[in-house]
């Protein structure tokens, strides 16, 4: 949907929280600026890309390092285990594997838009384009190292280009990446030598191919469900600020009928019922426990109509009433950083 946000495979940034604790870093005051705990996040949990920069912003403030992001790509741990090295290992050769890679890219991220392209006997992997440089710098550093590894170590990029203009020393990125880096270009890619695409891969495997790319397509059709679902919650979330959170006003807001709305929600396993408590639960969680609101606010916030609807629904969801397991004074964010810290969405 092109209302839904770019996202992050968990993988990236558990990567990210291995390679901080490797440097030493305050993790907690890092991942405090996005609203996380100082433990591993959970690899199998989506995150939305747009709090890269302010992630970014306090990793450079805590290290002092303005160039943390790529310093923190050095020290990432190998990328394994996913089913587009399995893709690309099974594939007939590394062009084959880096176009079905390319096809299915979005199960690591879909904040990187990459392309390939081939000019002169030179292979072009376009796309390295992102606000954030560290973000940008620290991925960049995950291709290659993945190129490499699935090549058996025999891709070798001959130049970065980045579209900003300010980083890091020519000798720190000749370190990191192996290769000279162009800054302020027009387009942000990698180069290398496209006969490497020609190259057969050893673990080629036609059956196991199949699985491989069954499995990356029931992947995606699985992000596209969560995609129509985050689309639905969002549309929940002001519709309950408004009083009317009904099963019309959301196929009014998402440009449905009520029947077809009703029928998506039936094929993904769920019901109109179903999304708007799980959300509100959600949400009411997120708000006693992030922010420093009256219980009167989050009363109103998640759409009930009363203190009592409001008990008895948090009494059913934990079996607690709210004040028994939330206590107001240790309740770190204000609603405005609530909404800036991206809490109040699913």
């Amino acid at each position: 949907m092109s209302q839904t946000p770019a996202s992050d495979n968990g993988i990236f940034l558990w990567m990210t929280y291995q390679a901080m604790t490797r440097a030493g870093l305050d993790c907690a005051a890092i991942f405090a600026s996005i609203g996380m705990p100082d433990e591993p996040p959970d690899q199998s949990e989506r995150r939305i890309n747009s709090p890269q920069q302010r992630f970014w912003a306090a990793a450079q403030r805590v290290s002092g390092d303005p160039d943390i992001g790529l310093h923190i790509g050095e020290l990432m741990p190998p990328f394994r285990g996913q089913v587009l090295e399995y893709l690309f290992l099974s594939s007939p050769t590394f062009g084959d594997g880096l176009q079905r890679a390319l096809r299915y890219n979005r199960l690591m991220t879909d904040a990187l838009q990459l392309q390939l392209r081939v000019e002169s006997g030179v292979a072009i992997l376009a796309g390295l384009e992102h606000p954030e440089r560290h973000y940008l710098e620290c991925a960049t550093t995950l291709v290659l190292r993945f190129l490499q590894q699935v090549s058996d170590g025999e891709f070798r990029p001959d130049r970065v280009m980045f579209s900003h203009t300010r980083g890091a020393s020519a000798e720190a990125y000749q370190r990191v990446y192996g290769c000279p880096v162009v800054l302020g270009a027009e387009e942000g890619a990698i180069h290398f030598d496209a006969a490497l695409l020609a190259r057969s891969s050893l673990a080629a495997e036609p059956e196991l191919l199949r699985v491989h790319e069954t499995l990356a397509a029931r992947k995606l059709e699985d992000l596209a469900r969560q995609d129509f679902l985050h689309t639905v919650e969002q549309a929940l979330g002001g519709l309950l600020e408004q009083g009317d959170a009904s099963l019309d006003a959301l196929a009014e807001r998402l440009g449905r009928t009520p029947r077809s709305l009703r029928s998506e929600l039936s094929a993904l396993g769920t019901s109109f019922k179903e999304v708007l408590a799980g959300y509100r639960e959600r949400l009411a969680r997120r708000l006693l426990a992030r922010t420093q609101e009256p219980i009167d606010q989050i009363i109103y916030l998640t759409g009930f109509s009363e203190p009592a609807a409001f008990t008895r629904a948090f009494k059913r969801w934990t079996g607690e009433t709210p004040t028994a397991i939330f206590d107001p004074a240790d309740r770190p964010f204000s609603a405005g950083d609530q909404k800036r810290h991206g809490l109040c969405t699913a």
